[in-house]
């Protein structure tokens, strides 16, 4: 039994956010589950995050209100908490004082979102991140499905097919053919999706064709069930899930190689070859390495 985690980094939407839309599919053996669940949970005790979901997106970005707290680094990590949320609180009362309640309420979203992370710093943040993808990129029989569309490639007209279900199509279709590679007629998969209440019903009707009819490459004959949507906050796998998308975006949108490269190895190969991640750009020659490997 193999489990494929899935995740997303970048707005899916043409001509919206990110210039890149990227779905990663992190595949682990079941038998492995228990020890990879154990040594991640031990890094994340190591910096204060037992009970946190890991969010790369966030945890990447600068508080400001660390910044501002004089010799922030060598405070206790209670006393930074303390203070950045009495730095937040305090910002939040004057916006609201100035601008009114409701302008007040986006930021206090944000603030929740990067919440559990206050008592790291940026470096210390940026630290955990790399001894995680160091992690993944050291678990051997752990293989990375992966595509990075560049949406610029469509210019204003909205593809046929939406960014969302095309990367969907070709990690399924990866994650199929990696099966059967294995070998072995009991060798079978199954797929952890993030819940994503906008997506969930379209990707299970699209799982449920390619159970009927196949995708445009291959019939599915090992992956059993549609996707299982699962809440991030409560599994491992898919927040690794989106590191390793997270890593790919920024490699593709900005040649960032730092988590890249150490999630890099992880990328299925056959006969040398990588065949598990595909950076779509059309119209156009690319030499990142994912292309210049593929």
């Amino acid at each position: 039994m193999y489990l494929c985690y899935i995740d997303e980094s970048g707005v899916p939407e043409i001509g919206q956010g990110t210039s890149h839309f990227v779905l990663v599919g992190l595949s682990i053996e079941a038998w492995d589950w228990k020890r990879q669940d154990r040594e991640v949970s031990e890094i994340k005790r190591k910096y204060g995050l037992a009970n946190a979901e890991v969010h790369t997106g966030w945890m990447t970005r600068r508080y400001l209100e660390q910044e501002r707290i004089p010799d922030f680094d060598k405070l206790a990590w209670n006393d930074r908490r303390i203070q950045v949320k009495a730095a937040r609180d305090a910002h939040l009362l004057k916006i609201a004082a100035t601008r009114g309640p409701r302008e007040a309420q986006p930021l206090r979203k944000t603030y929740r979102k990067s919440e559990a992370y206050t008592h790291l710093t940026l470096s210390e943040r940026s630290a955990f991140l790399k001894e995680l993808a160091d992690l993944i990129g050291g678990w051997g029989n752990t293989r990375l499905f992966s595509e990075s569309i560049d949406k610029t490639s469509f210019g204003t007209t909205p593809p046929l097919i939406p960014p969302r279900e095309e990367a969907f199509t070709h990690v399924v279709n990866r994650f199929e053919r990696y099966l059967v590679d294995v070998g072995g007629q009991h060798n079978v998969g199954l797929l952890a999706h993030d819940h994503d209440e906008t997506s969930a019903d379209r990707l299970t009707q699209l799982m449920r064709q390619f159970h009927a009819s196949g995708t445009m490459w291959n019939r599915i004959t090992r992956i059993i069930e549609t996707p299982f949507f699962v809440d991030s906050r409560l599994t491992v796998g898919v927040q690794l899930a989106d590191l390793c998308a997270y890593a790919i975006r920024r490699y593709c949108e900005n040649g960032e190689t730092d988590l890249f490269n150490r999630i890099y190895p992880r990328a299925h190969r056959v006969a040398g070859h990588v065949v598990g991640l595909r950076h779509y750009v059309k119209g156009r020659q690319c030499s990142c390495i994912i292309c210049s490997n593929h």
